[in-house]
């Protein structure tokens, strides 16, 4: 009889054996599938409806991913609740590849802003890349005759609670920076959420509104174009490269009023990192095509094109920033 205390295939042994032949087929299959990835359709899911500049740089992006991923990139709208429903659902998306989200920086303000927000920043999500990142502007409806700054501020002045400014979102970095300008320059407007910044424009632009606060790109940049808004001032730290005749909040002496909306890319938390970086090589790949970084500029969205830790820095720096304004400007949402 063996000695099955010692040496050999004891019992032990045995079961250790038999213990690896039932896990390998898992391993092997996790590890078929990431070699094999994508072998079907990708979902972009954005967190706003059609037409702000979340949803024009997921529909720049596609394209290029399709063509170096070998498989249809769909973009898919889930607005609603300033972003929340749509990274939701991609927070509790399976953790596969194939589900991903463009979000704005809603991302980096939510979980500050909302008591029960359906997502943690730094928990629920990998990091994948920086799109693009835009100044917000604040803008008039051209037919209102205001053509400075300091002829809406006079105007805000003299009509106090007149004035309804759109912005793309409770909680979007227009929002803040809407509620950031009241305390700077103490002027007492109404803001006006909407669910994106493509209502904003069309709410603007049909006489609800008088003005908007939003990032530059998607709609926002065509109404610009086409003469129907005036841009007054940009929000960014130094002028943007297609707004070099409009002044920047600093500029006109209000300080500490900067800021700008950035989009990126996200994955939900457990999907596997040779993937993660799969999909960041490949994005990256897009956005630094020159044909492609045209286009972003065009629609008022300049690239940025960070990785997964150019990504991580900088949510990690934008959320104690955001939620400071969040507490300044003593904002809550249930």
């Amino acid at each position: 009889m063996m000695d099955n205390s010692r040496g050999g295939f004891g019992r032990r042994s045995l079961l250790g054996t038999a213990a690896a032949g039932l896990a390998a087929p898992g391993l092997v299959g996790q590890a078929l599938a990431q070699a094999t990835w994508p072998d079907r359709g990708i979902n972009l899911t954005v967190c706003f409806p059609p037409g702000g500049s979340t949803d024009f740089s997921a529909r720049m992006l596609a394209p290029g991913l399709s063509e170096v991923l070998g498989k249809p990139v769909v973009v898919e709208n889930r607005g609603g609740a300033g972003g929340n429903i749509g990274i939701g659902v991609v927070a509790r998306a399976a953790p596969d590849g194939y589900t991903f989200l463009v979000a704005s920086s809603v991302f980096v303000v939510n979980a500050s802003l909302y008591r029960n927000a359906p997502y943690d920043p730094f928990r629920d999500f990998a990091y994948v890349a920086t799109l693009g990142a835009s100044p917000n502007i604040i803008a008039v409806r051209s037919a209102l005759g205001i053509n400075t700054f300091a002829e809406l501020l006079a105007a805000v002045r003299a009509n106090p609670d007149k004035f309804n400014f759109g912005v793309p979102g409770i909680g979007t970095t227009p929002h803040l920076a809407a509620e950031v300008l009241k305390l700077r320059t103490g002027m007492t407007y109404t803001v006006v959420p909407f669910a994106g910044a493509g209502p904003a424009v069309q709410a603007i632009l049909s006489g609800t509104t008088e003005g908007i606060i939003a990032s530059q790109g998607g709609q926002v940049e065509i109404a610009y174009r086409a003469g129907q808004i005036k841009i007054l001032a940009q929000t960014g730290p130094t002028r943007g490269p297609d707004m070099q005749d409009i002044p920047t909040l600093t500029e006109l002496g209000i300080a500490d009023a900067e800021s700008e909306t950035f989009n990126a890319l996200y994955a939900p938390v457990a999907t596997p990192a040779a993937i993660v970086q799969k999909m960041a090589e490949a994005t990256l790949q897009v956005l630094r095509r020159p044909d492609v970084a045209a286009r972003y500029r065009q629609g008022g969205v300049p690239v940025v094109a960070e990785g997964p830790d150019g990504l991580r820095a900088r949510v990690a720096r934008e959320v104690p920033i955001w939620r400071k304004v969040i507490q300044d400007a003593k904002i809550s949402v249930d």
